[in-house]
């Protein structure tokens, strides 16, 4: 059966099946001409890599990240569990407490357990130091591995025998904290690597290639080449971009082409590698391989856009590299200073240790991660999910915030907007009952919403006898004894209902993205049904709390012009660009980042997947395919406009604890620091180790509660 209507029609409707009567022969082909899709001139003939070397290449670099992950974690533990007898033996600890723990060789044990930590819960740090000594980039690997190597080797000396006071419990919470920030950093960004991963578990891995014979012969999808023939079988991908041979059917394609609705093909039109089929059987003549299909470009497209990202500087880097200096400066100064005027070697050794203590990383090693996993918890409360930290910073800075339309500003399912009675013989309920009774038993986009509609209504349809779609017009039934029609309007011509010809003005204008059927009783019009993707309610307060915040709002989208300037105009953005592809949506962001915007984008697909991954910020909304949450560095699990409104609000919060508590972190040092070098030690005024690791210890309390306060406005 066809529903023809108006090309402004095409909206998407991600896993609907389709019913191989509903010929869609009506709906203008050129408006979706797979030629559009045929990414000629953009070939990208230089990736020579098939599926398969993304598979094992992603694979990979997942597999290596849980697995550092998991390093971390374990090291974390071991230290921990470390760590409690190293506190009950340390005689600072013990002063604290009030209590003594002492045994013939408990400094030995002390320094064995110590030692341990050292090698073990510090060798990332220490390894890390010696890169980025090789790479003569020190950073905060450096001041780590600075701060407990010359904590535990000046440990170690009084052990045996060097008059001072050991830093071993020092030593080992430090590593604990570094550790613990670190594990918590590295599963901020877990999913990070897996979304060219999760783009090639769309392709499937097998075909059904038929043999020249006409036998079927199971084969793997890399494998076919250009002139092969496939049977592509009811609810099953399209294995390669190809043109059907034989055969009709619908094919979802709205997670590859933004198109939102299932679209007809038929004998000689296009498909694309990853569409889903519906109900009828066809027949695929191959184009090329999986390594030149649309999709295997698409995550081409992905891949170049991630690995082209800036890599943003964080503050927290800074911060130690400044911090690095400082403290090695002035540790060595100090030394050098004290011990040229005669105070001894224990005197410049430990006056050294102290300010290198002082400006141990503790509260800078969890300045950061503690504001990213208080604003992570309560994100998610919130329907945010923070997968990237510094797009989550960076929200704070967008300028412009580009939609995508279907199942962002839109609800995404075609649904009933508006029905009614044509006849005074019949209701309006009437009319959706007889229009469900005939569309019962097909999947296509059009019945699936009448029979929603029906459903919300609680209407019964009855059951109809003669089903028969009309090829280009619509669908057929006997109900209760009359003739029920279902047909588009340009199927009713000569038709007329109580001397109402279809040309009079009485008729129901179609309106700008809306599909629009007629029902028929006993040939005669007896009402209409219009359905269309329906604006979210919450867009007209998002569009217009992001215009208070001077952010300009552009709509891009797959979806034709007609539409796209209708949802435009009706939100009140600021533009908007329509049929455009997935690699054109990337350029696109390109030429708005070109111009001076700092540009976010939302979006549900996997079309919008190398925009997303383009853009400055990317925003996936929760309803869309996984692929678009997992290139997005912000997942919005409501799907709601209003969210990105709250993420803005949020970012910027955000970002001010995180300085806050970078200042926090290190801005006792202007005071600690020039005490623990002993600037005051003529006036009889000195900072002790013990008193420099409280001050420290302090620091670090005022930094976890610090972000401990912050709230979603």
């Amino acid at each position: 059966m066809e529903h023809s209507h108006d090309p402004s029609d095409e909206k998407a409707i991600p896993g609907q099946h389709s019913m191989s009567g509903h010929d869609m022969s009506g709906h203008n082909m050129s408006e979706h001409d797979m030629s559009r899709h045929d990414m000629s001139g953009h070939t990208m003939s230089g990736h020579d890599a098939g599926m398969q070397g993304h598979h094992v290449s992603m694979g990979h670099a997942g597999h290596d990240h849980h697995a550092m992950i998991a390093d971390f974690k374990r090291r974390f533990y071991v230290v921990l569990f470390l760590t409690f007898p190293i506190l009950l033996l340390s005689e600072t600890i013990q002063h604290w407490i009030g209590l003594h723990i002492s045994f013939p060789g408990s400094s030995y044990v002390l320094l064995l357990l110590s030692s341990v930590v050292f090698l073990y819960g510090g060798w990332p740090f220490l390894k890390g130091w010696w890169e980025e000594v090789k790479a003569k980039n020190p950073g905060m690997m450096t001041l780590i591995g600075f701060a407990i190597t010359v904590a535990y080797i000046y440990s170690v000396a009084t052990v045996f025998g060097l008059e001072g006071m050991d830093f071993f419990w020092e030593l080992a919470t430090l590593i604990l904290v570094m550790l613990l920030g670190h594990w918590i950093e590295m599963k901020s960004v877990a999913g990070a690597s897996r979304e060219l991963e999760l783009l090639v578990q769309l392709m499937p891995s097998e075909a059904h290639r038929v043999m020249e014979g006409g036998e079927v012969m199971e084969v793997k999808a890399d494998s076919l080449k250009a002139g092969d023939t496939i049977l592509v079988k009811p609810g099953e991908k399209v294995a390669a971009d190809g043109v059907i041979a034989d055969g009709d059917s619908f094919l979802n394609e709205s997670m590859l082409t933004g198109e939102s609705r299932p679209v007809h093909k038929t004998k000689g039109d296009k498909v694309i590698a990853g569409a889903i089929n519906g109900n009828g059987v066809i027949n695929v003549s191959i184009l090329h391989g999986t390594a030149d299909s649309y999709l295997s470009q698409v995550i081409r497209l992905v891949d170049d856009a991630q690995k082209a990202k800036s890599k943003t500087q964080l503050l927290v880097d800074k911060a130690a590299k400044w911090l690095t200096l400082v403290a090695l400066v002035t540790g060595v100064v100090t030394f050098v200073y004290w011990w040229l005027a005669g105070m001894g070697l224990s005197f410049a050794i430990e006056r050294m240790v102290t300010v290198i203590v002082i400006c141990c990383p503790h509260a800078l090693g969890l300045a950061v991660p503690l504001v990213v996993a208080k604003s992570t918890a309560l994100s998610a409360k919130s329907g945010l999910l923070i997968k990237n930290r510094t797009a989550f910073e960076n929200s704070r800075r967008i300028t412009t915030l580009v939609f995508d339309k279907t199942g962002t500003l839109t609800v995404g399912k075609f649904e009933v907007v508006r029905y009614q009675a044509l006849d005074n013989q019949f209701s309006a309920d009437d009319i959706m009952r007889l229009a469900a009774t005939v569309e019962k038993g097909s999947e296509h986009p059009i019945a699936t919403g009448i029979l929603q509609k029906t459903k919300d209504l609680r209407l019964q349809p009855g059951n109809p006898t003669e089903v028969q779609a009309l090829t280009g017009k619509g669908i057929t039934g006997i109900v209760d004894g009359k003739k029920i029609a279902v047909v588009s309007p340009q199927s009713i011509s000569g038709l007329s209902l109580s001397g109402i010809s279809p040309d009079k003005t009485s008729l129901p204008e179609i309106k700008a993205g809306e599909t629009l059927v007629y029902v028929l009783v006993n040939d005669r019009i007896a009402g209409f049904i219009s359905l269309a993707d329906q604006i979210r309610p919450e867009s007209f307060d998002a569009i217009k709390t992001l215009h208070q915040h001077q952010i300009k709002t552009v709509l891009l989208t797959g979806d034709n012009k007609i539409v796209a300037e209708g949802v435009a105009k009706e939100l009140g953005m600021d533009s908007f660009l329509a049929e455009v592809l997935p690699h054109e949506k990337l350029e696109k962001i390109k030429v708005l980042q070109s111009q001076g915007e700092f540009v976010a984008m939302t979006g549900d697909g996997v079309n919008d997947a190398p925009a997303l991954a383009q853009a400055d910020v990317g925003i996936a909304v929760g309803s869309g395919s996984d692929i678009a949450a997992e290139t997005a560095g912000i997942v919005l699990v409501n799907s709601n406009p209003k969210d990105i409104v709250s993420l803005i609000l949020f970012g910027k919060a955000t970002y001010r604890k995180m300085i806050q508590n970078l200042i926090w972190a290190t801005g006792y040092n202007v005071i600690a620091l020039p005490l623990a070098a002993g600037i005051l030690y003529k006036q009889g005024i000195i900072l002790s180790p013990a008193a420099g690791a409280v001050l420290m210890s302090l620091s670090t309390v005022v930094v976890a509660i610090n972000a401990s306060l912050l709230k979603v406005k």
